[in-house]
């Protein structure tokens, strides 16, 4: 029998990990142990999940500092629910036009990416940083003022107001500016979620498995060396940048019709929240698909959680986070991990050794 390799067997681990707490989570609610606030967690939890391996895909496999990843989110959940609200009454059949819309929201947030990536990804470190950063805000600013609308003669455009549309009778506004859309059927589920974190998954993991990955990664560990021997850097950024873009965009599909208002407003799509997702990739550590899995989940559920602890909610949320990162970086952890991990290997080599 044909032994799997390392990557195929964490890929599968992973795959087991998601099925896994799926399956416990949809027992607990069968048997009425979820209260309504940990359901409420759910669907939020894939989105982060799906932003976190996305944006480890930019950050820890090709070495790119983005903190825009929060305005492709945004380009995705817009795009998605004018999509749904624009077909609400000729897709009646939901799972239909929902996965249309996530389609929809990846392929438009793939095209942003692209068209961004072009230009900005012939920058690096800090630069690159400062450029995805305004990115986000501009693209959150924008939706911002934006008023959308269709009747009879076609769709209507205005950065003005609502009323300078000029929409007939039988007019329907899609987006009234900062008040956003309003009526997004409500098509999202823990079960969608955890489909599109299981796809995902596949997708991060298949390409850092394949020669395009290793292609990504000597860029990552020397850009020099990997432009001498003729790989081109220009070509397999703007492929991370796409695909990462695009898994923001899903998420994002999931994450407006989750809400029944989707708006530009507070810190769901502005650099507050790109950074909260790059903390999620830190401290899972950079470049460990599952460790942002783990960590997406964990540090989203922590605060709400901590809800009753009121005024010091964040300050215990903030001492997690250093107790987390002194775990993960100090060089005294990372030889206590590899000597617990050893040893367990050792374990279940001897039991291997005995069965034989």
């Amino acid at each position: 029998m044909k032994k799997l390799s390392k990557s195929t067997k964490n890929s599968l681990i992973n795959y087991g990990m998601v099925i896994a707490l799926y399956v416990v989570i949809m027992i607990i609610q069968l048997c009425g142990g979820l209260s309504n606030s940990m359901k409420g967690f759910l669907v939020p939890v894939c989105i982060y999940v799906i932003m976190a391996v996305s944006l480890n895909l930019v950050v820890g496999i090709l070495g790119e500092l983005s903190l825009g990843h929060a305005g492709f989110m945004c380009i995705g959940a817009y795009s998605g629910a004018i999509f749904s609200k624009l077909t609400e009454d000729t897709i009646t059949v939901a799972p239909i036009r929902f996965t249309i819309a996530i389609i929809i929201g990846a392929v438009f947030a793939a095209l942003f990416g692209a068209l961004i990536g072009i230009p900005v990804l012939r920058l690096k470190g800090d630069y690159l940083a400062i450029v995805t950063l305004a990115f986000g805000e501009i693209i959150k600013n924008l939706v911002n003022v934006i008023n959308f609308g269709v009747d009879s003669n076609g769709l209507h455009f205005s950065l003005k107001s609502a009323m300078d549309m000029g929409l007939a009778e039988d007019g329907k506004i899609i987006i009234k500016g900062a008040q956003g859309i309003s009526g997004t059927p409500q098509d999202s589920n823990f079960t969608v979620g955890i489909i599109l974190v299981l796809i995902t998954l596949f997708v991060v993991q298949n390409l850092v498995n394949s020669r395009d990955g290793r292609a990504i990664m000597a860029i990552r560990d020397n850009r020099i060396a990997a432009e001498s021997v003729g790989i081109n850097i220009t070509k397999y950024k703007l492929m991370v940048f796409t695909i990462s873009a695009a898994l923001a965009g899903a998420a994002g599909v999931l994450y407006s019709h989750n809400f029944s208002t989707l708006t530009s407003a507070g810190d769901k799509f502005n650099y507050n929240a790109s950074i909260m997702i790059l903390v999620y990739v830190v401290l899972g550590g950079i470049g460990n698909i599952r460790g942002s899995v783990i960590a997406a989940v964990i540090l989203y559920i922590l605060p709400e959680k901590l809800r009753f602890l009121s005024d010091y909610r964040m300050l215990v949320y903030a001492v997690v986070l250093i107790v987390v990162m002194l775990f993960n970086w100090s060089p005294k952890a990372k030889e206590f991990k590899e000597m617990v991990s050893y040893k367990i290997k050792g374990m279940f080599a001897k039991k291997e050794e005995t069965q034989a």
